[in-house]
């Protein structure tokens, strides 16, 4: 399948804006949260993936077999 600039669109309906973090709706929100923990991946080099809750908690991302 060849992938196309709109084929990411297909299941948000949009891309990530920054105005994400200062607005309240879920998807707004996921997207942000989903930014944000790309983003800390990415510039740490983190090995051992984790989701980092709103409260401060990490949650160990565990392999699906």
């Amino acid at each position: 399948m060849e992938r196309t600039d709109h084929d990411s669109t297909k299941i948000a309906g949009r891309h990530y804006k920054p105005e994400d973090y200062k607005k309240k709706d879920a998807l707004s929100s996921g997207l942000a949260t989903t930014h944000e923990q790309v983003s800390d991946v990415y510039t740490e080099g983190q090995a051992n993936p984790v989701v980092e809750d709103v409260n401060g908690k990490d949650i160990p991302i565990k392999e699906g077999k």
